[in-house]
C-alpha cells in the first residue's frame, strides 16, 4: 500500500516527507511501546503511535520504518520533524485513536507482520 493511500484512509495531515508518499508499505504496527516495535517490526512498515518523542524516530530509523502516524491528533515537535526529514521518514498525524487507525488500515487491506 502506498503511504499516500494510508494518508487518505486515515484523513491524516502530512507533517514531513512529501517526496516519499508514493513509497510502498507492506506492514503496519500500532504501539506506544518501542520495545514491542523493536521486537516485532520489519522494514517497509508504517508505525502508528501516540508516543511523541525522539525515541520514536530513533526506533524507526533502526528498523527502516517508512512512515510514522501520530494518532489522537498529536503533532511532533520541530526537533522530531527535523530528525524525520534527515532520515527520509514520512510523518503523518490523524485525529483517530490508535485502535481506529489500525482498524481502518486493516480494513483497507494492510496487515501486520
Amino acid at each position: 500500500m502506498k503511504i499516500r493511500t494510508i494518508k487518505e484512509l486515515l484523513d491524516a495531515r502530512l507533517i514531513a516527507g512529501e517526496d516519499f508518499l508514493d513509497n510502498e508499505v507492506l506492514y503496519a504496527c500500532g504501539s506506544d511501546l518501542m520495545s514491542d516495535v523493536l521486537a516485532f517490526v520489519k522494514e517497509q512498515t508504517v508505525l502508528l503511535t501516540g508516543l511523541n518523542n525522539p525515541q520514536v524516530i530513533r526506533t524507526a530509523e533502526m528498523l527502516d520504518v517508512s512512515a510514522i502516524v501520530f494518532v489522537r491528533g498529536k503533532t511532533p515537535s520541530p526537533e522530531i520533524i527535523q530528525m524525520a526529514l534527515e532520515r527520509d521518514i514520512v510523518l503523518l498525524s490523524t485525529d483517530h485513536t490508535l485502535f481506529e487507525a489500525c482498524g481502518k488500515l486493516y480494513e483497507g487491506g494492510l496487515r501486520g507482520r
